[in-house]
C-alpha cells in the first residue's frame, strides 16, 4: 500500500515514515510543504494520504486544503488527516462528498502504534476514522428542534458515534456492554432510519456515519 505523507516536523515525518515501513507500507513521498504534497498528490497517485493540517508555508491549513483540492481532483481519494487542532470547516468539507475513505486524528490522542496502522488501513479501505473529540466537535451545532438524525433513539447515536470512530459491532457490544446480536439490531435500524439502500454492510455503515457526521452543516 502506496502512501504519501506529509508533516513538516523532521522528528515527527521520520517516525511515521519508519512506523509506517515496519508495518509494510511503501512510502511513495514523505514531504513537508503545501506544494510538495499537491505535487506528490497529483503525480504518485498514492492508495492514500497522511497530512497534517497545518504546512509550510502558510502553517495555517494548507495540508487540509491540498487534500481537499486532490479529493476534487480524484474523489474517493482515502485522507487520513493528523493535526493537534480540529479544523471544523474544512473538516466537514473533507466528509460532505459522501466517498468515504476520510479519517481525522488528533496527534495528542494517538496512544499506539496499532491503533495508528488500524486507522490508515480503515481509511486506505474507504471507511472512517475519526477521534472521538473530533466527533464531537462536529456535532456541537444542531440544527432544528436538536431531535437525533432521522429519529435516531439516544442509544442508535450511541452506536452511530461509535461506527464512526471505526469500531466494529463487537467492539461496540463490548464497549456498550451489550451483546453482538443487540448492536447488529441497532444498526439495521439505523440504515433504515436514514433510508440507506440494502448493499453491504461496510458501505452502509460508511453512508450512516457521513450523514451522522455531516447533520450540524
Amino acid at each position: 500500500m502506496r502512501v504519501v505523507l506529509a508533516e513538516d516536523l523532521f522528528l515527527l515525518r521520520d517516525g511515521l515514515v519508519r512506523m509506517l515501513e515496519a508495518y509494510d507500507f511503501e512510502i511513495a513521498a514523505a514531504v513537508e510543504t503545501g506544494p510538495e504534497l499537491t505535487r506528490a498528490l497529483a503525480e504518485l497517485n498514492p492508495d492514500v494520504a497522511v497530512v497534517d493540517v497545518r504546512l509550510p508555508p502558510s502553517h495555517t491549513d494548507e495540508g487540509l486544503q491540498c487534500a481537499l483540492a486532490a479529493r476534487r481532483a480524484r474523489p474517493g481519494l482515502p485522507v487520513l488527516v493528523l493535526s493537534q487542532h480540529v479544523e471544523q470547516l474544512y473538516a466537514r468539507e473533507l466528509l460532505a462528498d459522501g466517498t468515504g475513505g476520510v479519517g481525522y486524528l488528533l496527534k495528542d490522542r494517538v496512544f499506539d502504534a496499532e491503533q495508528f496502522i488500524d486507522a490508515v488501513r480503515r481509511v486506505a479501505a474507504g471507511g472512517t476514522a475519526m477521534d472521538p473529540q473530533v466527533i464531537q466537535q462536529l456535532l456541537a451545532r444542531r440544527q432544528g428542534d436538536g431531535r437525533p438524525l432521522g429519529g435516531l433513539t439516544p442509544r442508535e447515536v450511541e452506536v452511530l458515534d461509535l461506527m464512526a470512530q471505526g469500531r466494529s459491532n463487537a467492539a461496540i457490544a463490548g464497549q456498550l456492554v451489550v451483546t453482538e446480536r443487540a448492536i447488529a439490531k441497532h444498526t439495521s435500524n439505523i440504515f433504515a432510519k436514514l433510508g440507506l439502500e440494502v448493499s453491504d454492510d461496510d458501505n452502509r455503515r460508511v453512508l450512516a456515519v457521513l450523514a451522522y457526521l455531516n447533520q450540524g452543516s
